[in-house]
């Protein structure tokens, strides 16, 4: 069986374009730190590590899987959406110069970090990447979010978590940590920006 995150777990990626409370368990991520504006090439860099080992990991896994003296139930998994946790080092005017950020890939459950670290040799030898030493395979729970699935451009998502302010106000909530949380459905160097989809989250008690 394939692990499929879009069918197993559409729960957690199926937000719509209203706001509504969601609770995130503990899931699995490699992740690496960054600071500054998303469009300069660090950035891109820092995605492209990510991405070059997400998908050695789930080979790897692929090829023990079908290994004949291993028996397991799921045999390979879909590679997960990029995600972002963003936050503002001051202000509450936009600058994304001064922006600070950890974005991630999330890894199924059955995911280990021995066979994490046994990806993260075989790339480094295939596609070696100073950045690989930066990432890291950790842990996050949000907890109770609020969500809405953002469609537009980057630029656009205040009016988005307009409306997520606005139904927390309603349902007597407040924000409990000045980040917030992005997913990436779809690719940006391959979508038109009015295409794009994004969900955001913000954890609130």
């Amino acid at each position: 069986m394939k692990h499929e995150w879009k069918k197993q777990e559409k729960g957690f990626y199926a937000a719509k374009q209203i706001p509504a409370m969601i609770i995130v368990p503990i899931q699995n991520y490699i992740m690496i730190d960054g600071k500054g504006n998303p469009n300069h090439e660090d950035f891109s860099d820092r995605v492209a590590a990510l991405y070059a080992l997400a998908y050695a990991i789930k080979m790897g896994f692929k090829a023990a899987a079908n290994n004949a003296d291993v028996s397991r139930e799921v045999h390979d998994f879909s590679v997960y959406p990029l995600e972002g946790v963003w936050k503002q080092k001051q202000g509450d005017d936009l600058v994304k110069d001064e922006l600070e950020y950890t974005i991630m890939i999330r890894q199924p459950d059955f995911i280990t970090e021995s066979m994490v670290c046994k990806a993260m040799e075989a790339v480094k030898k295939k596609k070696p990447n100073p950045l690989y030493e930066e990432i890291r395979f950790d842990t996050m729970q949000d907890g109770k979010c609020i969500e809405i699935l953002h469609i537009g451009a980057f630029d656009d998502e205040p009016a988005s978590f307009e409306k997520m302010t606005q139904f927390a106000k309603k349902n007597n909530l407040e924000r409990d940590k000045s980040c917030h949380r992005e997913i990436y459905l779809n690719n940006a160097n391959r979508v038109e920006k009015s295409k794009l989809k994004t969900i955001l989250r913000f954890s609130v008690k």
